[in-house]
């Protein structure tokens, strides 16, 4: 990136303001995947946390942090400068989780569930997809529906709908 900021001040400095917009429009660019970069890493560890939970019906609370931690970080990364749209909308959240993070969240998570008991292949005929998504797409509808003050109290409450979740409310190991 510094090359092309040396680059774009070469070409407004020499009136070449077309490449200065071209450079302009790469920086753009480049910032735009290293935040949608981050998002998905987050996304990551959410579905993580969610197929441990799914398979070894508890919750931690090491897990329940790390869940909420993901949504607040994803609601602050997705929400573009002008604070009024966002880099992936509501809709387009189940499409990027099928076709760029479930699979490797699987097999990420094979490293922990049970403690590294069954390898990737073994955890993706146990886990149900369809419910990791389905309940991945709700803690991040939340993300759109509540301030980042609001959103850590809503993320809790719905952690107590997870499987262990009323025993991790309660304290209960």
């Amino acid at each position: 990136m510094t090359q092309e900021l040396i680059d774009l001040k070469k070409s407004i400095l020499e009136g070449r303001y077309a490449d200065a917009l071209a450079i302009v429009d790469e920086l753009e660019g480049m910032s735009k995947q290293a935040i949608l970069r981050n998002i998905q890493a987050y996304l990551n560890i959410l579905l993580i946390h969610l197929i441990k939970n799914q398979v070894e019906q508890r919750l931690t609370g090491s897990w329940a942090n790390s869940i909420r931690n993901s949504i607040r970080e994803i609601k602050k990364l997705n929400i573009k400068d002008n604070k009024k749209s966002y880099y992936i909308n509501l809709d387009e959240w189940k499409n990027l989780i099928e076709e760029e993070i479930i699979e490797d969240a699987i097999a990420d998570a094979s490293e922990e569930v049970m403690n590294g008991a069954y390898n990737q292949f073994q955890l993706a005929e146990m886990v149900d997809r369809n419910q990791i998504i389905q309940t991945a797409l709700k803690f991040l509808a939340l993300t759109y529906s509540y301030s980042a003050k609001e959103l850590p109290a809503v993320v809790a409450e719905n952690l107590t709908q997870l499987p262990g979740g009323e025993d991790w409310k309660a304290g209960r190991r």
